[in-house]
């Protein structure tokens, strides 16, 4: 379908700039295809400055910062709202009363773009596995447009770069996938990573109990696969498999569907990428790949070749026979006990571990009682979500881990250097989320990280 003739003089209003860029993103390339647009976000001109400067000498474009209106969701074409958007938002319930669709700008690509999608989404891997796939699909020189929840990649962008010959590799996150419900679709090749505990502080507000909180996220997540049909393909993982039959979503299931994990990586494959975990990214990227005509020879050069993602395990630099790694994107719990088992899988208690940040009303317990198996040192960043879990950790001095606490993100990197000893690696793995006075978003604390790590002598 062609993209400026869809959109061309419809009024449109987009709920959410952000700071991320893809909010961005989809504002110049509605913009540049006659959309009359209203944009509106809670956050004001001020705290939008660095995205709204982008935008300013564009035409069609009227700004309402700092609140939404009613008035903004009715009398419209089509409501284009941005993750995180509250489930009982009034606003997308009046544009609903009106009768006026709403959509999220994934789910708006992968109808106009008319190309095979593949979407990965789960609780924790979704993006290495998306890159994974991406790598794998280029490496045969394929036409891969990377889109959906990418940093600074507005998905609505990418339709004039739709070739007959395309495929749109996509990562998904629960929100994106509200957005693929709404519009009864899903991928031709799903992918579901993992499901964990995550984002409580959203959807509890509308739940009355954390089983319903996970239910109603779990609900979300399921629009990867509830509107594929037998022509289609789910790769599972299989740590997935169980919530599947709790949750009573087995019967909703008719695409074919692969059980994957570790297993399933080519006979003989060795990844650069650290942990057991990143191999069972490794092995549901194989089975996506294969899904899509892919042999094992060429999945396991690929994958073999691949060097991992920013703020994943990534490894910086060695400061006097110290090693520092960057794991920003562990916003969970069980992503940093991951990050821990990949650096010390002997439980030589040789990691140095930051972690620390805002709350998401996540259970701390079976991370902190992993602490003193991997962690000679622990620095607490001092922040509301770390004030949780502060008195257990200083209480792990009895089982002879270091702890400290320190204000800031600099502080928290010069004690760790101060009393790492050679021989041991420097961790910044958060655990919590980046959301509170230090930082914009994840993406301006992994900024910060590196730029500190980088400036040490």
């Amino acid at each position: 379908m062609d993209a400026k003739e869809y959109f061309n003089g419809k009024k449109i209003t987009l709920m959410g700039l952000g700071l991320l860029g893809r909010g961005v993103g989809d504002v110049k390339f509605l913009a540049s295809v006659g959309a009359e647009l209203i944009v509106t976000d809670l956050k004001t001109e001020e705290q939008l400055e660095s995205s709204f400067e982008q935008l300013r000498s564009f035409p069609h474009i009227t700004f309402h910062l700092g609140e939404h209106r009613l008035e903004d969701f009715h009398g419209r074409d089509l409501i284009i709202k941005a993750a995180g958007v509250p489930l009982n938002s009034p606003y997308i319930a009046e544009a609903k009363k009106h009768k006026i669709p709403v959509r999220m700008s994934a789910d708006l690509f992968a109808e106009l773009a008319g190309i095979p999608v593949v979407g990965i989404t789960g609780t924790r891997g979704k993006s290495t596995v998306t890159h994974l796939i991406s790598h794998i699909l280029k490496n045969i020189g394929m036409d891969v447009l990377v889109g959906g929840n990418v940093r600074g990649v507005s998905s609505l962008a990418l339709l004039p770069e739709v070739t007959p010959e395309s495929v749109a590799v996509l990562e998904l996150d629960s929100w994106q996938l509200q957005g693929f419900g709404e519009a009864h679709i899903s991928p031709q090749v799903a992918v579901f990573t993992t499901f964990l505990p995550d984002h409580m502080n959203y959807y509890r507000n509308a739940a009355s109990t954390d089983d319903e909180a996970m239910r109603l996220y779990f609900a979300d997540k399921s629009n990867i696969f509830l509107n594929q049909d037998e022509s289609d393909t789910l790769v599972l993982g299989e740590q997935v498999a169980p919530f599947v039959q709790e949750y009573g979503y087995q019967k909703k299931i008719r695409a074919n569907t692969i059980l994957a994990g570790a297993k399933n990586l080519p006979k003989g494959t060795k990844l650069q990428i650290l942990g057991e975990h990143n191999r069972y990214n490794a092995g549901l990227a194989t089975e996506a790949a294969r899904a899509l005509g892919v042999d094992d020879e060429t999945i396991r050069l690929a994958l073999e070749s691949f060097a991992g993602l920013p703020g994943r395990l990534e490894f910086l630099r060695d400061v006097k026979g110290v090693k520092i790694y960057n794991d920003n994107n562990s916003t969970t719990p069980d992503a940093t006990l991951a990050a821990l088992k990949a650096l010390d899988p002997d439980k030589k208690k040789n990691v140095v571990l930051i972690v620390g940040g805002d709350d998401k009303k996540l259970d701390m317990s079976a991370l902190v009682a992993a602490f003193p198996e991997h962690c000679s040192k622990i620095i607490l960043f001092k922040e509301r979500g770390t004030d949780r879990i502060r008195d257990e950790v200083f209480e792990l001095t009895n089982q002879g881990v270091e702890v400290y606490e320190e204000e800031g993100l600099k502080a928290c990197i010069e004690r760790a250097v101060a009393v790492a000893k050679p021989g041991e690696s420097i961790l910044y793995s958060p655990a919590f989320s980046s959301f509170g006075k230090y930082f914009k978003n994840e993406y301006d604390r992994n900024d910060q990280f590196v730029k500190l790590i980088n400036e040490l002598k």
